[in-house]
């Protein structure tokens, strides 16, 4: 949805009296600007007046930012009432809520509250007035000289800063703490259950990466750091999602970015929604990879590990955030992201970031009983006697992640001293985030590479075509189905010297080509046939028996069971 909306004739207008049915005492407008804004106004409003019917709630659209695109349509999809900018001045609301400090608000005597919306103020931005940058959050001084502009804060740090550096801020602060905040915290007790919508299982961790947006952004510096990531963290082990600024869609559109983010989404990577499913997505990760967004700094105060891969000098000295530039370790681009990451998970502590937490952060857990207070006062009105709900953090909906079709993987083999039984050890990477997935190859003594695709599923052609491994992840009925398409899978890619179907029931059937027959029952509940299709490839390059062995399948270092191999004779196939 673009453009302007018309003039509302209900619940706010010059007759609006004749076409409403709740009466609303007192009118408060929600200023929406950029989506940022909008989210934080839409997400802090319910709690504040859930149930007062003392009030009537209508939102305003001010097009003239830069990030304005999708306002109009998250004000449509939540059935918000909006009306044009230039009607604010002609219907004197008793209140105006923004968390959009560059705001032109009409003449008048109306206080305007304005609410974060990230943490604090510490970051500088282009001022969308001039040439130069501003610090994000300040308001315009005719705001604070007419007495009208009343800042909430999450800190007092937060009021010193401003006094220090905009003197006519003194006195127009409110202390609240961080309502968003508070809500991470509330989702941590319910991390379990947004891992699992995630499709965090397994045993996998989940790698949160975080980009602010601008050029000195994570994404501004490094856009192909997201596929880096994915190229050296293995699939079974881990999971990657990006949470961006809501700016970075804004800016360049939702097809421009899924078009950049392509590749990568082929890889796995789980393309957060910057509206609502970023929340979960930080309380469920295991590290995040970050830079000097409001994300970051969440992250870590929730008491995550962090790797800084890029931090702006837009930055606020002296911040909450600027502390986290000098005490979170960086990420070398071109050193071993596996394990730096490792590294960052296994050595942190949860309270490294304690000292940083609460600089940005006071009193957790009363920002919406503080924030409603602060709004009944500047409205006049008597709060209401029940306490405001404190809203759980929802799951996702669903994972938004691709499924991965195709994959380059790296297998050793190895046996025990005292059993004699063999291992072998697999690592899987999406093939779409590799730079040469197609070559087989001994990488070092006893470890082998080759690429691997699920051939039904896989729309890269040159990827399906040049596998060596060809895998059929949807079960087979019976075992003559399973034949019948190992036979026309060797027949149609050539380059294929083992294809492998799942059965119906459990167990994998696989075929090579020189006409040997497999039988692969693992004793995972839910293996990936992938995995035993790796485990027969090392079998055959390593020269271990496939009739009668088992073999111990090693998934990295997050799970372990048994794969029991058998030749099949034909005949013997029902």
């Amino acid at each position: 949805m673009s453009g302007n909306p018309p003039p509302l004739r209900t619940p706010v207008g010059p007759d609006a009296h004749r076409w409403r049915t709740f009466p609303g005492r007192k009118t408060v407008v929600a200023a929406a600007r950029t989506v940022t804004s909008t989210v934080r106004v839409l997400e802090t409003l319910p709690d504040l007046l859930r149930g007062d019917d003392r009030l009537t709630v209508v939102f305003a659209y001010d097009p003239t930012s830069a990030f304005g695109d999708g306002v109009l349509d998250l004000l449509h999809d939540a059935g918000c009432r909006v009306m044009p900018w230039s009607q604010l001045a002609d219907i004197e609301p008793d209140l105006i809520v923004s968390a959009s400090e560059n705001i032109d608000v009409p003449a008048g005597d109306c206080p305007v509250l304005v609410l974060p919306h990230g943490v604090g103020f510490q970051k500088l931005v282009p001022d969308s007035r001039s040439a130069r940058s501003r610090l994000s959050g300040m308001v315009p001084d005719a705001l604070l000289e007419a007495g009208r502009a009343w800042l909430a804060v999450s800190h007092p740090e937060q009021e010193e800063q401003l006094a220090a550096a905009h003197p006519k801020t003194a006195g127009r602060t409110l202390l609240v703490g961080d309502p968003c905040f508070d809500q991470l915290l509330r989702g941590l007790p319910r991390r379990s259950e947004h891992r699992r919508a995630l499709g965090v299982t397994g045993g996998r961790r989940l790698a949160v990466l975080s980009s602010t947006w601008g050029p000195t952004s994570l994404l501004g510096r490094d856009p192909d750091l997201v596929r880096g990531l994915l190229a050296a963290l293995p699939y079974d082990e881990y999971r990657l999602a990006a949470i961006t600024h809501p700016n970075v869609r804004s800016a360049h559109g939702d097809w421009e970015t899924h078009r950049i983010l392509a590749p990568a989404v082929d890889a796995g990577l789980l393309l957060m929604s910057p509206v609502h499913d970023w929340r979960p997505a930080l309380t469920a990760a295991d590290v995040v990879i970050g830079d000097h967004g409001s994300v970051t700094l969440y992250g870590a105060a929730l008491g995550k590990p962090v790797l800084l891969a890029a931090f702006g000098s837009d930055a606020v000295p002296e911040t909450a955030a600027a502390g986290l530039g000098r005490a979170a370790p960086r990420l070398d681009p071109h050193g071993d992201l596996y394990e730096q990451v490792e590294e960052a998970v296994r050595t942190h502590a949860p309270d490294r970031y304690a000292d940083i937490a609460r600089r940005a952060f006071a009193d957790p857990g009363q920002a919406v009983a503080r924030l409603r207070t602060a709004v009944y006062e500047l409205l006049k009105l008597p709060e209401p006697r029940s306490a405001p709900p404190l809203t759980a953090l929802p799951a996702p909906a669903a994972s938004p992640a691709a499924d991965v079709t195709s994959w380059r993987v790296v297998t050793s083999a190895a046996t025990a001293a005292e059993s004699g039984q063999w291992s072998v050890t697999v690592r899987r990477r999406p093939a779409a985030a590799v730079e040469d997935p197609t070559a087989d190859e001994e990488t070092a003594e006893g470890v082998y590479a080759h690429l691997a695709s699920d051939v039904g599923a896989e729309r890269d052609q040159r990827l399906a075509e040049s596998a060596s491994v060809l895998v059929n992840r949807a079960p087979a009925r019976s075992a003559v189905a399973a034949l019948r398409w190992i036979d026309e899978t060797l027949a149609g890619f050539t380059g294929g010297f083992l294809a492998l179907a799942a059965l119906d029931g459990g167990g994998a059937l696989a075929g090579l080509r020189d006409g040997r027959r497999v039988e692969a029952t693992a004793t995972g509940s839910d293996t990936d046939p992938g995995l035993c299709a790796a485990v027969i490839y090392t079998c055959l390059r390593a020269g271990i028996p496939l009739d009668g062995t088992v073999v111990t399948l090693r998934v990295g270092a997050v799970r372990e069971e048994d794969v029991a191999l058998r030749l099949r004779p034909i005949a013997q196939l029902p």
